[in-house]
This record gives structure tokens, C-alpha cells and sequence, in this order.
């Protein structure tokens, strides 16, 4: 099967890269402030600072991580038939964006801070639609008990949705995660079920520069035992938080990611692990992360390529212009550079329903991100390159300076082989346009009004809000 993909490096820079990242975890070593994972690291054979907070991983150390690691798990789902294996064979899995702080009431259009209500009809509307594959917890629920978020979000999913889910990041460490898993372990049929069909994945992002908040680094201790899926998302800024240089932003963030793995692996040999990134330049006029400068192409496939290298399931791409408002208000160069990004090789995307540079989100907007994904994906579909689909008997029968139209062969091919295009999606595609939002918004009341989430039994529901309810209160303080 023959997929079109993006490279940036040829051997030598790969292999200068992955030097680079181990002398930087050798030498430099990453920030951690916890003491519990720097004990385990230290008893390992990492050279730990425990002043400091900074251990040194040693090259043996970073590659037994790489070793151990699986180099393919499946995604888990509700509803089986939702169930993702990774690596995937051809476009990535497209998931909707994470941690929105506002949304535009489809109602009445007013911007607003985002509740557990908007959180539940985002996760519905993801459940509905084709081009999405991933529900990330997109908004974040600000009636929500905060200490208590992240297992609050993770309920408010499973309920709301049959796909695989990623969520927030634990904000209370080691506890929030055993939680996590305490309540998908109900919807899966115990501990072991979960184990071996993770309903739910979390992204665990690094602080660039090399370096892991506490709470984070200790709840992916307990992910990793658990068997849920870590996506170490580093969001290297370069300029910032990285060099200005793209070579020494693949740098950080592959080092980042190799960190992050090592305290998987370390934490439970086998552990599933996905490479992740969200790096991008920052814009030197306003020192804001810029998700749509032409760097992030280049980004994007140098982290594949290295993630590529180690075996590693990835995601490293993203979906969609980051528009104010719904629709697509990017200019052609912008989309490009989104649509390139996503060429490289990468297992997963996420941003479906995204605005403002992922501050904001819109019920509306994830129907156009999936209706226009839809329509890109079929540019990395897969093609057989095999004797009989290169079709030289087709060729000597036709003969020379003649027509294939009337041949038998085409007749039975084009229609597998050729992509129609769907002319109503089309018609969204107008870049520098918000003219789709209306219909776009339409779209999404027929969807929620109409669209029926399987309720869990009910049983489950009783257990599942029992145990928030206590965590709840004993969280609030």
C-alpha cells in the first residue's frame, strides 16, 4: 500500500537529532519537582540533583524506554466498533479540540464562559459526526467543582459519547488519576477490561524547557500503571521556550518526549505511550504562539520522522485555521500550511471546533472542521501499487494512441480508484469566509436535537456519580 507522506530530514540530520536529544537528557537533564518520581528515576539509574529537582537520563537508560515501549495498542471505545488501532494506515484520526475557556451560545450567539452543559452537547456532537474519531474533553466546564475537574470531565464524556476519549490533564496528581481510572474501569467492566481496551487516553504536556510540573509527572506515573495511554504533548515555543531555530525546537521537544517516555516505561515496563507535539513559533510582533506560521509544517514532520524512528504512535498534527469566529477566516496560505502538516505521517490530529488559538470553541465549527476533514482525508488514502493495479495487460490491449474510456477495466475501477467530489462540502471551502457558519449552525441544533447518546445502565450511573460526588466533597476542602 503506497500513502503520500511528508520527510524533512535525511539520515544524517535524523541521526544528529537523536544524538542532540540524548546528549541533551545526558547533560542537561530534565526539571522534575517531585520527589516520588525522581526516586523512582534515581533507583533506575538516573543521576538525580534531588535540590534541584533534576535528573540525567543516561542513553541506556532512554533507549531501554524506546525498546519497551509498544509500538502499537489500540484506542479503546464505548461502542467496539469505535475502537482505533495505532499506528494507522493512511489519514490520522481526527479528535476535537481540548480545555476551551469559551464558547458562542448556538442560541443566541453570545460569547460565553464554558459549563458541564457545553461540555456534554460537545461530546454529543463529536459522537455524531463522521470526520471526528476522538472526543477530547474540548471545553472546559467552569461550573464544574475545578479541583475535581478532570474526573468530573472524564464522566461527563463517557456519558455523552461511544468514541475513545482523551482528557484534561489530572490537576491533583497521582489521586485525580486513580479516580480517572476508578470511574472509566465502571463503564469498561473492571480494571483488567480497561487494561486491555483503554477507553480513555490523557495528554500529559512537558513545561518547555525540559521540564515536568509535579502533579502532571506523578499522575502519569499511575496512567502508566493503569495501562491508560499517555500522550506527552510538548508545546516548545520557538523563540520562547525552545530555540529560535526549527532544528533546536525538534531538539527540545523530541528530548521532551524521550523524558516523558522514560518515566512511563520506568514507571511500567510496556506502558502504551504516543509521541506528541504542539510546537510552533511564537509571532514576534505579539509574542503569541502562532499556530499558523510556515514553520509548523516543517515542525510537524520533523517530530513524525523522529517518532517514526523509535516505533512510537504519534500526534503531532492539527486541524484547522484557528479562526475568531465560526468558519474559515484564515487566508489560502494558512489552510496550506494545515493541510500540509497533517501529510507527515502523524497516528493523531486534534483541533475539530476550535477558535482563537484554542481558547475558544463552537458546536458549529466541529461541523465544519469534520465536513472539510472528511473531504482532505481522502488526499492520504491508501493505493495498492501491485502488478494488476499497475494494469500493463489493460495497456497492451488498448494499445497505443487510444482511449482507455471504453475499456471494460475503467468501467470497473474508477469508481474505487477516483475520488467524487461531494459539491455541498465543496462550497464550504472558500477561504476568508464565514458564509458556511449559518448552515454550519443549523447543522449542529438538528444534530443535538436529534442525535441519541446509548444511556449506561444504570447502575453504573448510580456508582459513577456516588463516587464523584464523594471526591467532590472531600476535594473542595
Amino acid at each position: 500500500m503506497a500513502v503520500p507522506r511528508l520527510k524533512c530530514f535525511d539520515k544524517d540530520e535524523e541521526e544528529l537529532v537523536h544524538r542532540q536529544s540524548l546528549k541533551c537528557l545526558s547533560e542537561l537533564g530534565v526539571m522534575i519537582k517531585s520527589e516520588p518520581v525522581l526516586k523512582m528515576l534515581d533507583k533506575a539509574g538516573a543521576s538525580v540533583d534531588f535540590k534541584n529537582g533534576i535528573a540525567k537520563l543516561p542513553e541506556r537508560m532512554v533507549m531501554d524506554a524506546v525498546k519497551n515501549a509498544p509500538k502499537g495498542f489500540v484506542l479503546g471505545a464505548r461502542d467496539p466498533k469505535h475502537d482505533k488501532k495505532l499506528p494507522v494506515k493512511d489519514h490520522p484520526l481526527l479528535a476535537t479540540t481540548g480545555l476551551a475557556v469559551y464558547t458562542f451560545d448556538l442560541e443566541t450567539g453570545e460569547k460565553r464562559p464554558t459549563t458541564l452543559k457545553d461540555l456534554a452537547a460537545f461530546c454529543r456532537m463529536a459522537d455524531a459526526m463522521n470526520g471526528i474519531e476522538i472526543c477530547w474533553t474540548t471545553v472546559t466546564a467552569h461550573d464544574a467543582v475545578q479541583n475535581a475537574l478532570a474526573p468530573r470531565s472524564l464522566w461527563v464524556a463517557l456519558q455523552n459519547n461511544t468514541k475513545h476519549i482523551h482528557v484534561v490533564p489530572a490537576t491533583r496528581g497521582g489521586e485525580d488519576a486513580k479516580k480517572q481510572v476508578e470511574i472509566a474501569s465502571l463503564v469498561a467492566g473492571g480494571a483488567d477490561a480497561l487494561r486491555k481496551r483503554p477507553l480513555f487516553s490523557v495528554i500529559c504536556c512537558s513545561i518547555a524547557p525540559l521540564a515536568f510540573e509535579p502533579h502532571s509527572a506523578e499522575a502519569q506515573v499511575e496512567f502508566a500503571k493503569a495501562g491508560i495511554p499517555v500522550i506527552s504533548m510538548s508545546m516548545s515555543l520557538s523563540g520562547m521556550s525552545s530555540p529560535v531555530t526549527m532544528a533546536g525546537t525538534v531538539v527540545n521537544l523530541n528530548s521532551e518526549n524521550l523524558a516523558s517516555l522514560v518515566i512511563s516505561q520506568t514507571a511500567a515496563k510496556g506502558a502504551p505511550f504516543v509521541y506528541s507535539t504542539e510546537s510552533a513559533p511564537i509571532d514576534m510582533m505579539t509574542g503569541v504562539m502562532d499556530y499558523t506560521a510556515y514553520e509548523v509544517p516543517f515542525l510537524s514532520a520533523g517530530a513524525a520522522q523522529m517518532a517514526h524512528r523509535y516505533g512510537l504512535p504519534s500526534m503531532v498534527s492539527s486541524w484547522g485555521t484557528e479562526s475568531k469566529n465560526p468558519g474559515y477566516e484564515g487566508s489560502l496560505g494558512e489552510l496550506l500550511g494545515t493541510i500540509v502538516a497533517n501529510f507527515v505521517g502523524s497516528d493523531m490530529c486534534s483541533g475539530a471546533g476550535s477558535l482563537d488559538s484554542a481558547k475558544g470553541a463552537a458546536l458549529e465549527q466541529i461541523v465544519i472542521d469534520s465536513y472539510l476533514w472528511e473531504d482532505v482525508q481522502h488526499f492520504m488514502r491508501r493505493y495498492d501499487v501491485t502488478e494488476e493495479t499497475i494494469a500493463f495487460d489493460v495497456m497492451k490491449s488498448v494499445g497505443h494512441g487510444n482511449t482507455f474510456l471504453r475499456s471494460p477495466h475503467t468501467a470497473k475501477n474508477f469508481r474505487k480508484e477516483i475520488t467524487i467530489r461531494d459539491k455541498k462540502t465543496q462550497a464550504w471551502q472558500a477561504t476568508m469566509s464565514t458564509k458556511m457558519a449559518p448552515e454550519a449552525k443549523a447543522i449542529a441544533k438538528k444534530t443535538l436535537a436529534e442525535h441519541q447518546v446509548p444511556k449506561l445502565d444504570a447502575s453504573v450511573l448510580k456508582k459513577g456519580e456516588a463516587l464523584l460526588a464523594e471526591y467532590e466533597r472531600k476535594v473542595r476542602g
